[in-house]
């Protein structure tokens, strides 16, 4: 009997708690919203919603905006706004850009992966980095540089597509974009191949889907309350972020070690072209 009673409160306290926790979550994701407000974008459900369409968010997504071109989603403590009108992307973008910040709960979700890097950070550390991306970008033989990268990663992607559809071969089409546009990036940013488009490189492959997937598990982490829970035990979702970002962390550090120690031997060109050269380059000529 004793057995029983035990068994019996143990799990009415857990529903109690879970009824608790529901209502609790419900309060914070309804109270104070201005749902029925006309002067407010209307709502299209609640952010823990995109957890049925995550494997076609995107296309769930641009159906819902097919019908509302601006729309709230609805989380604890605040909204979630989406647009596809032009108007209102002019004004976030350019118009009002310093208006909208990434705010905390952004960055929080987005550190782990991109660090302080420019698209973490808000201020006068993004405007640092914008600055020196934008004196970079504009110098001529980076622009020459890129153009010439990305043409012939584009004939490279023609070609794979083109061996793929004479043997009938199905394709994701979404990762063979994505890896071509790795290949520019990498080229680009750091003047290496990663050769992921080809697969000839297991190490860009690795990091590559590294990084796929790391983008996957931090978005994921927008629909997913439990999250920091997960990464404090490191278990699930958050330890395979955990691994994967260690995979991206020592592919990058080599990455950058290996092109110090070219530029320190001085067995790279004076024509710097890619933008990691031309940063260390800059850093010996201040030196």
């Amino acid at each position: 009997m004793g057995i029983l009673f035990t068994i019996f409160t143990f799990t009415a306290t857990v529903l109690l708690l879970i009824i608790i926790a529901f209502l609790y979550l419900t309060f914070q994701i309804y109270s104070g919203k201005s749902i029925k407000n006309p002067d407010y974008p209307p709502v299209n459900g609640t952010i823990f919603s995109r957890i049925f369409y995550f494997n076609r968010l995107y296309d769930y997504q641009t159906d819902v905006a097919k019908k509302q071109k601006t729309f709230r989603l609805l989380g604890p403590g605040q909204s979630e706004l989406y647009t596809t009108d032009i108007r209102n992307i002019e004004h976030v973008l350019k118009t009002k850009f310093d208006n909208y910040t990434k705010g905390k709960y952004n960055q929080d979700i987005a550190t782990d992966l991109f660090g302080n890097g420019i698209f973490a950070v808000d201020g006068d550390k993004w405007r640092q980095q914008r600055k020196l991306a934008s004196f970079e970008f504009s110098t001529r033989v980076l622009r020459d540089f890129s153009c010439s990268v990305f043409r012939r990663n584009a004939a490279k992607l023609v070609r794979v597509i083109s061996e793929m559809a004479i043997v009938d071969q199905i394709f994701d089409m979404q990762d063979t974009l994505m890896r071509c546009t790795l290949n520019s990036i990498f080229k680009v940013g750091f003047g290496v191949e990663l050769n992921c488009l080809e697969g000839s490189s297991k190490e860009g492959t690795e990091f590559m889907k590294a990084f796929d997937d790391s983008n996957a598990l931090v978005f994921r982490r927008y629909v997913d309350p439990l999250w920091k829970l997960k990464k404090y035990f490191n278990i699930g979702s958050e330890a395979s972020l955990k691994k994967n970002i260690k995979i991206i962390d020592a592919f990058v550090t080599n990455l950058i070690r290996t092109k110090r120690k070219l530029l320190a031997e001085e067995r790279l060109c004076d024509d710097k072209e890619d933008i990691l050269s031309r940063i260390f380059g800059g850093e010996q000529e201040r030196s």
